[in-house]
């Protein structure tokens, strides 16, 4: 599943469509897409992993869920959910993906306080929201987009393994040292994905997603398939991360 570094990444390539019509459009959607047909886009913006193609009085919401894709200015074999056509043959194409129309203002809709990759994105009101949940895994904390919009599996294992916290640790039983470690990463590890991601050289930098020992002490680390409420993947060291509670 993408994650909110890959989606404001998308946004940066389809900047160039901000502020031209909509000629034309197709896919295989259920949503009435016909409806941006003559409309123009007013802004792209992202919200976690949501990337958000607004207009005037609505906004097309695209959710790349587990496989989606796009492609800009080409196209793939398989038919699109959707696919917006412009001037000069451009094309915006998204694959596999869940596609949603919001109404009204997008301030309205998103609390971009909650997003991690925002510039309005606040530690405060993350700490705020993980008080109210003592008893959660850390692990599912992170995941949560109500509190940490754009963070995935990675940057959840990835985070969890630089702040030395076990994923199996309750959210209460951090020391407020470490619940900080944890608010304050999920921001700047998502800011190294982006950074790594654009260089081409992401999984290079991993510690221990998907890997078989710790960099840190050479230990074999532990795995889980399904781990937590989400029932994600877990990669951890059980010596250098310590469990709380």
């Amino acid at each position: 599943m993408p994650e909110g570094p890959t989606i404001v990444i998308l946004k940066e390539e389809a900047a160039a469509f901000a502020g031209r019509e909509v000629l034309s459009v197709a896919g295989n959607s259920s949503q009435d897409v016909q409806r941006m047909r003559g409309r123009t886009i007013v802004a792209l913006r992202t919200w976690g992993k949501h990337f958000l193609i607004e207009f005037d009085g609505f906004a097309l919401r695209i959710h790349l869920m587990l496989f989606g894709s796009y492609r800009i200015n080409e196209e793939r074999p398989a038919a699109p959910r959707v696919s917006l056509r412009f001037a000069l043959g451009d094309e915006l194409n998204f694959y596999n993906c869940s596609v949603k129309f919001i109404e009204g203002p997008l301030d309205e809709a998103y609390d971009w306080t909650g997003d991690v990759m925002n510039p309005a994105w606040d530690p405060k009101a993350a700490r705020k929201k993980l008080k109210l949940r003592p008893d959660e895994l850390v692990a599912d904390a992170l995941l949560d987009q109500n509190v940490f919009a754009g963070v995935g599996n990675i940057i959840k294992n990835e985070v969890l393994h630089r702040i030395g916290v076990h994923p199996l640790s309750t959210v209460g039983a951090l020391p407020p040292r470490k619940l900080g470690e944890l608010i304050a990463q999920a921001r700047d590890y998502s800011f190294d994905f982006y950074r790594w991601k654009k260089a081409f050289e992401l999984k290079r930098h991993y510690q221990v997603h998907t890997r078989t020992h710790c960099p840190r002490d050479g230990a074999r680390l532990s795995y889980r398939k399904h781990l937590g409420r989400f029932k994600r993947r877990a990669f951890f060291c059980e010596v250098c991360q310590k469990r709380y509670g």
